[in-house]
């Protein structure tokens, strides 16, 4: 049995903007779904706008104003593409694997002889999802990877056996997905797919190391890693029989999270990482439910705690799980590995370097697989002037984007040193009066229209002023349609013995940090 469907013809299923498709987006409605401040979909109407994947979020507002922004939930994407799973494994092909929520393959061979060739068994599939209401393209090759970029360039793109070179060739370098091999590429006046397949295999290893190799092998129409054989002898699954059913489905997932930790240590006892997952459940009626997800690179627990609870809430949901008249629950959950492949790096660490304790980066994912994924982040520093905007939250588990450590300046209207303690996450309310009671005003000149006397913050009793330095104007984003951010900040201390932050926007004022 191999380990990889790429071996063999494939089939792939897209479905185009999944995401804003699960958000519930209006036809019409620019939308774009975002995740760590990047655009990860959009709308077809944002698109028109010029709003586009990986870009940030301010770059997309600003580009269309009337952007409605839906953070990325995961959970719910896995939800509805279950549905989509569910159908086309019941109706078109037996066993397949989700590449992630609105992108899915299977082995083509059989199930195109089964409905008549290649072409119908495209029409087939893109009919079916169809019938849920989701729009859906299909494309067939050697390779997953080359199949779903048929998908991508239409509806029903079959690429003859041993084509996908020939299909690849017209491709930019940067289709291969390693961006500083891309660049590299274009330094050296290789631009398209083509030129860099015709490269000799031997020079891309000397040149070019692991990442090079692979993509040229991708590149000549081969696959980015070696199939390798599972073999009895080396079976890293891992399972766990619970004694009683279970019916929580948290408890679920909390021991998937424990058993992939147990399966990462028999893959690094054996020098290997897996490429694929399998998740099998048995009920305590006797039924077996499976679903196969693939994650390039390592399979973390974070990541398979995710998988498994999206899986686990839609098959519950759909009434899979419903005993009937038997006995409720579950009774074992098994994780199999496949797409076995050699050990060539290491994943990133948790602080960004590779000597984090492993035991850290546990207790950390089974928190998150508990309470979510964003429940323990750690701080990347960034560009900005305010406090709050020079800080980023990252998941632990995630790789900061390239720009997330671009601290560098020049930042006009940086807030200057000493920085504040303490960086309110939502800014608190506070009203600023001269001895007279009236608020005091900043004027475009940056003069204050009186002389501060009293501060309250969020409501409470006002304290006298001793003291503040500013304002400091602020200027953001002047070439935006809306005008951009005008605004003004200013140090104030209070006779009870506080230092603020103050902002200033459109005449309210505000409390961003405190200093002690």
């Amino acid at each position: 049995m191999t380990g990889a469907a790429d071996s063999v013809r494939v089939v792939v299923v897209w479905v185009p903007d999944f995401p804003v498709l699960a958000c519930g987006a209006q036809d019409g409605e620019p939308v774009a779904v975002v995740h760590r401040g990047a655009v990860v979909a959009c709308s077809a109407s944002a698109r028109a706008a010029g709003v586009r994947r990986h870009m940030r979020l301010p770059t997309a507002q600003a580009r269309c104003p009337g952007l409605r922004v839906v953070e990325r939930d995961l959970a719910a994407e896995v939800r509805l593409f279950e549905q989509v799973v569910h159908r086309v494994e019941a109706e078109v092909v037996p066993r397949l694997e989700v590449i992630r929520p609105g992108l899915l393959a299977a082995p083509a061979r059989g199930a195109a002889r089964y409905w008549g060739g290649e072409p119908q068994l495209s029409v087939r599939l893109v009919g079916t999802v169809a019938e849920l209401g989701l729009p859906a393209r299909a494309g067939i090759a050697d390779s997953t990877f080359v199949a779903a970029l048929a998908a991508r360039r239409g509806d029903g793109v079959v690429v003859p056996a041993d084509g996908n070179a020939a299909f690849l060739s017209p491709y930019p370098v940067g289709v291969l997905g390693v961006p500083r091999l891309a660049e590299l590429l274009k330094q050296l006046g290789i631009r398209t797919v083509g030129d860099f397949a015709r490269l000799p295999a031997g020079r891309v290893a000397e040149r070019l190391g692991t990442e090079g190799i692979g993509a040229h092998r991708v590149a000549r129409g081969g696959s980015a890693r070696p199939v390798s054989v599972r073999t009895a002898v080396q079976d890293h699954t891992v399972q766990r029989l619970f004694e009683a059913a279970e019916e929580q489905l948290d408890a679920v997932v909390f021991v998937a999270v424990a058993l992939a930790d147990e399966l990462h240590e028999r893959l690094a006892a054996a020098g290997v990482v897996c490429g694929r997952v399998e998740a099998a459940v048995e009920t305590a009626d006797g039924r077996i439910l499976t679903r196969i997800f693939r994650h390039e690179g390592r399979l973390s627990s974070r990541a398979v705690a995710e998988r498994v609870r999206g899986v686990l809430a839609a098959w519950s949901e759909t009434g899979l799980l419903d005993a009937g008249d038997g006995e409720p629950g579950i009774r074992r959950l098994t994780l199999r590995p496949d797409g076995i492949a050699p050990d060539t790096g290491s994943q990133g660490a948790f602080d960004g370097e590779r000597d984090t304790p492993v035991e850290v980066e546990r207790a950390a994912a089974r928190v998150q697989a508990v309470l979510g994924h964003r429940a323990v982040a750690r701080i990347i520093e960034v560009g900005g002037r305010g406090p709050g905007d020079r800080i980023r939250l990252v998941p632990v588990g995630d790789v900061p984007d390239d720009g997330a450590g671009a601290s560098g300046g020049p930042w006009q209207g940086l807030l200057p040193a000493p920085h504040p303690a303490a960086v309110y996450p939502v800014r608190r309310p506070a009203r600023l009066t001269g001895a007279d009671g009236a608020p005091v005003g900043v004027a475009g000149r940056l003069e204050l229209s009186a002389e501060p006397a009293f501060l309250s913050v969020d409501g409470r009793c006002p304290a006298g002023v001793n003291g503040w330095a500013g304002p400091w104007p602020v200027l953001e984003r002047w070439w935006a349609r809306d005008g951009g951010r005008r605004v003004a900040r200013m140090q104030v201390t209070t006779d009870d013995g506080h230092a603020w932050l103050l902002l200033v926007d459109r005449s309210r004022w505000w409390v961003e940090a405190h200093y002690g």
